[in-house]
C-alpha cells in the first residue's frame, strides 16, 4: 500500500498548483460566463448563454479573434524559422557560438513592458531608429508605423518575432544535439547534399521538437498583450485589439464580467484546439529515440 501511495504523494504539490491556478480558474470563467454582472450586486441573476450570444454580436470581438489570427500566423511562423535558422547556424559549440546563443537569447530576459517602450522609441515617426536609417536610402521619413492600421499589427508582430525567436532557438539547440552523429554521417557518405540531409535526415528527427515549440509559441502569441497596451492601446480604429486585451478591456473599463468570462472560455478552447491539432499533425509519424 506505502509503495502505492507514494508516487501521488509526490505528485500532490504540483496537482494542487495545477488545480487551484488552471482547472479552477477554468471552471469559474465558465460559472461566471452564465451570469449578468453587469450591475453591481452580490447575486447577479442567471442569464445562461446570453452572454455568448452578446458576444458573437459584438463586431469588436470578432475584429480581435482576425487580429489574434493574424497575429499568429505574423509571429509564429517568422518565429519559429528565424529560430530553426540561428540553432543550425550556431550548431557547433565553440566559444564565439556561445557568445552568439547568448546575444540572440537576451530579448527574452528583457520584460515585454520594457521591450515595448524601447521599441517606441524605434517606431518614433521622424526621429525613430526606423526612419532615421530609412531616410539614409529614400529621403526624410515621417512613418507613424503604430498609428496606421495597415502596419500597427505588423510593427507589434515584429517585437514578438525579436523577443521570442531566441527563447526558440534554445529548444531546437537542444533538439539537434539530441540527434545521432551517425545518422547524418551515413547519409553523406551515401552521397546526400547537407540540404538533403537537412530536410530528409535532420528536420523529421526535430519533429517532437518543432511540435513542442509550435505549442509554446501559440501560448505566448494568445497571452502576451503587455506591448499592446504599452503602445497602442488596442488602436488605431481597434486595428491591434486581440483577444486577451479585449477581454481585460471587458473587464476593467467596462466591468462586464460574464461578457468577459464567456470571451476568457472561448479563448481557452480555441487555444487547447489549436493545441491538439497541432500535436496530432506535427508528432504524426515524428522519429522518436529509444
Amino acid at each position: 500500500m506505502r509503495h502505492k501511495i507514494f508516487p501521488y504523494l509526490i505528485l500532490l504539490p504540483t496537482l494542487v498548483f495545477l488545480f487551484a491556478f488552471t482547472y479552477f480558474p477554468l471552471l469559474r470563467s465558465a460559472m461566471d460566463s452564465l451570469f449578468d454582472s453587469r450591475m453591481a450586486s452580490t447575486n447577479p441573476p442567471f442569464v445562461g448563454l446570453q452572454n455568448y450570444q452578446r458576444l458573437f454580436e459584438d463586431a469588436v470581438f470578432w475584429r480581435a479573434l482576425l487580429n489574434n489570427l493574424a497575429y499568429i500566423l505574423m509571429t509564429v511562423i517568422p518565429g519559429i524559422v528565424l529560430a530553426l535558422l540561428l540553432a543550425v547556424a550556431l550548431w557547433e559549440n565553440t566559444s564565439l557560438n556561445r557568445w552568439l546563443r547568448t546575444a540572440f537569447f537576451f530579448p527574452m530576459i528583457i520584460p515585454l513592458v520594457s521591450a515595448a517602450t524601447l521599441w517606441l522609441f524605434i517606431f518614433m515617426p521622424g526621429m525613430g531608429l526606423l526612419d532615421y536609417y530609412l531616410a539614409k536610402f529614400f529621403g526624410p521619413m515621417n512613418n507613424n508605423y503604430l498609428g496606421m492600421s495597415n502596419s500597427a499589427l505588423i510593427a507589434l508582430s515584429v517585437i514578438g518575432v525579436w523577443k521570442f525567436a531566441g527563447y526558440y532557438m534554445l529548444f531546437f539547440l537542444a533538439g539537434l544535439q539530441s540527434i545521432p552523429a551517425s545518422a547524418r554521417e551515413a547519409a553523406l557518405m551515401e552521397g546526400a547534399s547537407r540540404t538533403q540531409v537537412f530536410f530528409y535526415i535532420t528536420l523529421p528527427l526535430l519533429r517532437p521538437t518543432i511540435s513542442f515549440v509550435v505549442t509554446i509559441a501559440l501560448i505566448y502569441s494568445i497571452t502576451q498583450i503587455d506591448h499592446v497596451a504599452v503602445m497602442t492601446q488596442g488602436g488605431p480604429n481597434n486595428a491591434t485589439t486581440v483577444l486577451l486585451y479585449y477581454i481585460q478591456s471587458l473587464a476593467n473599463d467596462t466591468h462586464d464580467l460574464g461578457k468577459a468570462s464567456a470571451a476568457t472560455f472561448i479563448t481557452l478552447l480555441l487555444l487547447f484546439a489549436f493545441s491538439v491539432l497541432n500535436l496530432r499533425v506535427l508528432e504524426r509519424g515524428a522519429h522518436h529515440e529509444r
